[in-house]
């Protein structure tokens, strides 16, 4: 089974606990895409300088955030690792030329176990994280996925989670009703248009062409893992958007596959 390589936007961490649109999304795309061998995650909350893979046999679940619901510090995601594919992940990457390292302590961030704990719940199914470089561009994430699209031969999923658009002072800004502003709803229509044409070269190019880049993501690191997924799918073939919406006014949650 060849399954797809996936991107989610995985919001705040109250997504597990609170009914939304994009957690009704997540809690039905898990059956979609059946039962995967094992999933490899790359999460915007695990930045490193170079790229690492996560060996733990039994990764800890780890609650990454503060001011939160105290509910949330209890929950577990108990997946096993699988130190067997992450010693073929590191030597996938390292075939590709980006130095991977291996960490058999890493756990499993809330970029990882929240949107798995609604695709997945039994949490029985191995997981091995991969770290983002908030350093490296479009393209070098693009190249992670590359690395990685054997694993899907495999029945390996790829997922990549992180954020459509991710801008916190316009969150924290808006206030509760304001409509979703043009220039979340310019970039996101940009990507989804790029996606469906299959245009990579624009994508590898969103700080340049995509309207309103800066303003959805200040900062990188959320969409980042988007790349290393639109890598890791068929070369030519067009992706295709799973999901759209818009939370909290500025906090677009779309996900996307490719084949």
């Amino acid at each position: 089974m060849t399954l797809p390589a996936v991107f989610v936007s995985h919001g705040a961490p109250t997504l597990v606990i609170e009914d939304s649109p994009t957690r009704r999304f997540l809690a039905g795309l898990g059956p979609t895409l059946g039962r995967p061998a094992a999933v490899v995650v790359l999460s915007a909350h695990w930045l490193t300088r170079g790229v690492t893979v996560g060996g733990a046999v039994r990764p800890e679940t780890i609650h990454d955030f503060s001011g939160f619901p105290a509910g949330l510090y209890g929950i577990g995601y108990p997946a096993p690792g699988d130190p067997a594919l992450a010693g073929q992940v590191v030597a996938a990457l390292a075939a590709a030329g980006l130095e991977p390292t291996l960490e058999s302590g890493r756990g499993l961030d809330h970029g990882v176990w929240v949107p798995l704990a609604l695709m997945f719940p039994a949490a029985d199914i191995p997981v091995v994280p991969v770290s983002v470089q908030p350093g490296g561009d479009a393209r070098h994430h693009w190249r992670i996925g590359q690395a990685l699209r054997p694993l899907r031969d495999q029945g390996v999923l790829i997922l990549a989670s992180g954020g459509i658009s991710h801008n916190l002072r316009a969150y924290s800004d808006h206030r509760p009703g304001d409509p979703a502003p043009s220039w979340v709803r310019e970039f996101t229509d940009w990507v989804a248009t790029a996606v469906a044409g299959g245009d990579t070269a624009a994508l590898l190019d969103f700080a340049r062409q995509a309207p309103h880049a800066a303003a959805n993501h200040p900062t990188t690191e959320h969409l980042l893992p988007f790349f290393a997924a639109l890598g890791a799918g068929t070369p030519g073939a067009a992706g295709r958007r799973l999901f759209a919406a818009i939370e909290h006014g500025v906090l677009a949650l779309d996900a996307y596959g490719f084949d």
